[in-house]
């Protein structure tokens, strides 16, 4: 597979209001000791449910004889903030080095995402030190208190002078070479910068989370999340480029980062692997593979027109709004959700099954 973002952990030591996931908060004492311990119990079943090994073949380098170059893939591990002390030593570190035993050096990239003002010297060091091949800053905008415009340049600076004595080079720092090297090409340990500014992917925000609670999704009916990165698109097809799965705390799977209204399955159950095989073919997600959410209940009474209309919305603020995401949050309510819980029953059925032996 060549993606998998995993959410490991709730607490944060931030309330953004731009967050896309209103779990994502200052928890205190046994609140904090609870969160911290849900992941504590399930990192170890979800990490033994994740593909045996992390490739993928990209079908942007077809090989001469034919077939396609089979590379390394990545999980993003990511928060909330995963730099909070009691996350960082009872679920960050230990994930780093659970991952590091089942693949094995160099088996997986792994990125490790934080807004930057919790790095230490220290901690670049530990995680360098269990074989992290990416450190990506992710609170680089206008929307994370203290680091609003030019605020944050002292940390910038700052953040770059300490990955620099530690040799970690900037991610693109190949991009113009004979080669032509993109970045999930390149050779680790990297860091890169980036936060919901307009220029970026995520600058619309998604309709999720505080982001929606306060209505500051600009994304209209023409920006289909579905279609891009970190969306639904390509997600089943785990084997090439493009596939990309989000994982909860709790284990619960998602095709996409903004989570569909329901998850489609869980990783302290049973394997990832054994959960997108079990959706190749059904209408619903293939839909959400080929990036036309509006088709996915074509096959379930749902009309274009039909997802169309289930888009209209208001925000809480009282604004009108429309979006693919709230049409596909509104078809898992009221159609599919009785069907995945079906095929969840199925599956954990078909594990639990004696296996017959043919004379």
């Amino acid at each position: 597979m060549e993606s998998i973002y995993y959410v490991m952990n709730w607490a944060c030591h931030r309330r953004c209001k731009h967050c896309y996931e209103t779990n994502f908060r200052p928890y205190i004492r046994d609140e904090l000791k609870k969160v911290v311990a849900e992941s504590v119990a399930n990192f170890p079943r979800i990490i033994d449910n994740l593909p045996e090994t992390m490739t993928y073949r990209d079908l942007a380098a077809p090989l001469a004889g034919g077939g396609y170059q089979e590379k390394t893939g990545r999980i993003i591990l990511a928060g909330g903030e995963v730099l909070l002390e009691p996350v960082r030593q009872q679920v960050l570190y230990p994930v780093l080095e659970r991952l590091q035993q089942r693949y094995g050096a160099g088996g997986i990239k792994v990125i490790v995402q934080t807004t930057g003002d919790l790095v230490t010297e220290e901690i670049i060091e530990q995680l360098l030190k269990r074989g992290v091949w990416m450190i990506s800053i992710a609170g680089m905008d206008d929307y994370h208190v203290g680091l609003e415009g030019d605020k944050r340049l002292p940390l910038i600076a700052k953040l770059k002078q300490w990955f620099a004595a530690a040799g970690i080079n900037p991610s693109g720092w190949q991009a113009d070479n004979s080669d032509n090297v993109s970045w999930g090409d390149e050779d680790g340990p990297l860091y890169h910068f980036f936060g919901a500014t307009p220029d970026e992917w995520i600058g619309k925000l998604w309709p999720r989370g505080r982001a929606w609670e306060n209505g500051l999704s600009s994304a209209d009916i023409s920006d289909n999340f579905c279609a891009e990165w970190a969306g639904a698109k390509n997600f089943l097809n785990h084997q090439y480029s493009g596939s990309e799965v989000s994982i909860d705390p709790n284990g619960d799977v998602f095709p996409c980062c903004m989570k569909t209204k329901f998850p489609i399955g869980n990783l302290t159950e049973e394997p990832l692997i054994g959960i997108l095989d079990s959706l190749i073919g059904h209408p619903v997600y293939e839909a959400l593979v080929a990036g036309t959410p509006e088709r996915m209940g074509l096959q379930r009474g749902w009309s274009v027109e039909n997802f169309l209309n289930a888009c209209e919305t208001q925000t809480p603020t009282g604004k009108p709004y429309r979006n693919l995401c709230i049409g596909c949050d509104n078809f898992h309510q009221q159609v599919l959700g009785p069907e995945l819980l079906e095929l969840r029953r199925q599956r954990l059925a078909a594990l639990q099954s004696p296996i017959t032996l043919v004379q």
